[in-house]
C-alpha cells in the first residue's frame, strides 16, 4: 500500500505556481479566493490517489473544520528532454505534475513559499 510520501514527491515551485498559489489578483475578498497549487507526484499515481494524499498530508492532526478539502486535481506528464554531453546522447527523466485546486477561501500554510 502507498502512503501519502510515496505519492506526494514534492511542491513543485515556479514562478507561476506561486502566482496560482495567490489566487485571481481581481478578487479582494480572501473567502472567495479560489487557490491552486502545484506538486511533482509519482508517475504511476492517479488522481484520487492524488487527492487522497493532499488531504491525508495538510489534514493530519486537525479537527475536520479546519482542514482543507480538495476539489480538482488536474495532471501533466512532463516528457524527459533530450541532453547530450560530446557524442553522448540521454533523456532526463519523464515526470509528472499534479495542480490541485482547493475549495474557495482555503489555503495551504506550509507550502513552500
Amino acid at each position: 500500500m502507498k502512503t501519502p510520501y510515496d505519492i506526494i514527491d514534492r511542491p513543485h515551485i515556479t514562478e507561476r505556481s506561486v502566482s496560482l498559489s495567490y489566487g485571481d489578483p481581481r478578487i479582494k475578498d480572501d473567502n472567495l479566493l479560489t487557490r491552486k497549487y502545484t506538486f511533482v507526484v509519482n508517475k504511476d499515481a492517479n488522481k484520487l490517489e492524488i487527492k487522497w494524499a493532499i488531504e491525508a498530508i495538510y489534514n493530519a492532526g486537525k479537527k475536520a473544520a479546519e482542514g482543507i478539502t480538495v476539489e480538482k486535481v488536474h495532471v501533466a506528464t512532463i516528457h524527459g528532454k533530450k541532453k547530450r554531453r560530446g557524442n553522448k546522447v540521454g533523456y532526463t527523466s519523464d515526470r509528472k505534475k499534479a495542480i490541485v485546486t482547493l475549495k474557495k477561501g482555503q489555503i495551504l500554510e506550509d507550502y513552500g513559499v
